[in-house]
């Protein structure tokens, strides 16, 4: 199943096109893409009925973040072992946890504004939880997972890493720098497609060169390893999401530094999902 945001209104994608899923349930679902969330286990059932729907066309531009408005937003830093080396520091033995703010929040085609001369690229996955997670263990995780999406920690370095302290959630926050999209896969529609949702292709291409990929074999803390480490700490309510963390070749790291720049096309994959795109305007 894949479901998203469809000119605000929550969608269910067809091979044949797009389903409204507020007029197509007469109302049973809201239109709301946020609210499904928590209605996530009556919603799969009456996705998964055997009733024709009245499909419509789209097009990209149309499509907006599938979670809009998550509760909660993680993210994790250095969770592949080759980034932890280009960024010259140790393979963590515990996950580094930040957060994007929800302000930064966009979806996944359109323009997003540099916030400075220090702009960096991190593709990755993310995970929208879809049934309450507290204490839940690595080997149950799954279960409650809604789907995976790309994302991308869109970063400004400066902001980032200035101060006494580094800025983590501030210097990724920016208007627009937390794309999602294009839709959310549920984990059975990626393994009905031959896919293992814990061993997807990911990258990322600037002007059409490639300048990131990777696998999430190569996490070192799966998502059902992120989901038992976190709700440990605290519980995770549906609809919240989880970026998940980026493989090597970022900007930053590059000799040297390459940044984006006004005009950039940035285009973000994740196999078995689709693909993110954005252009860069100046400030």
């Amino acid at each position: 199943m894949r479901i998203g945001n469809l000119d605000g209104r929550l969608a269910l994608f067809l091979d044949e096109g797009a389903v409204d899923v507020a007029r197509a349930s007469g109302g049973e679902f809201g239109p709301d893409p946020q609210e499904v969330f928590l209605r996530w286990d009556e919603f799969r059932a009456w996705a998964g009925g055997p009733e024709a729907r009245e499909t419509v066309s789209f097009a990209p531009e149309q499509l907006g973040a599938p979670v809009p408005r998550p509760g909660q937003v993680f993210a994790i830093g250095l969770n592949y072992r080759d980034h932890a080396a280009e960024a010259g520091v140790a393979v963590p033995d515990q996950p580094p946890v930040f957060t994007k703010f929800r302000g930064s929040i966009t979806g996944p085609r359109g323009a997003i504004v540099l916030a400075g001369e220090t702009v960096d690229w991190e593709v990755e996955l993310v995970a929208v939880v879809g049934r309450r997670a507290d204490a839940v263990a690595a080997d149950d995780a799954w279960d409650h997972v809604a789907g995976l999406t790309v994302g991308q920690d869109l970063s400004e370095r400066t902001v980032q890493l200035a101060g006494p302290m580094p800025q983590f959630s501030l210097g990724k926050s920016f208007p627009g720098f937390s794309p999602m999209g294009p839709w959310l896969v549920t984990i059975d529609e990626l393994r009905a497609g031959g896919l293992d949702p814990d061993a997807l292709d990911l990258g990322c291409a600037v002007n059409g060169e490639s300048v990131q990929k990777g696998t999430t074999a190569d996490l070192i803390f799966s998502v059902p390893e992120l989901i038992a480490r976190l709700s440990a700490v605290l519980p995770l309510e549906p609809g919240d999401v989880i970026f998940t963390g980026t493989p090597h070749g970022v900007g930053m790291a590059r000799k040297p530094p390459r940044f984006l720049r006004a005009g950039d096309e940035l285009i973000s994959t994740v196999a078995g999902i689709g693909d993110l795109n954005h252009r860069f305007v100046a400030g």
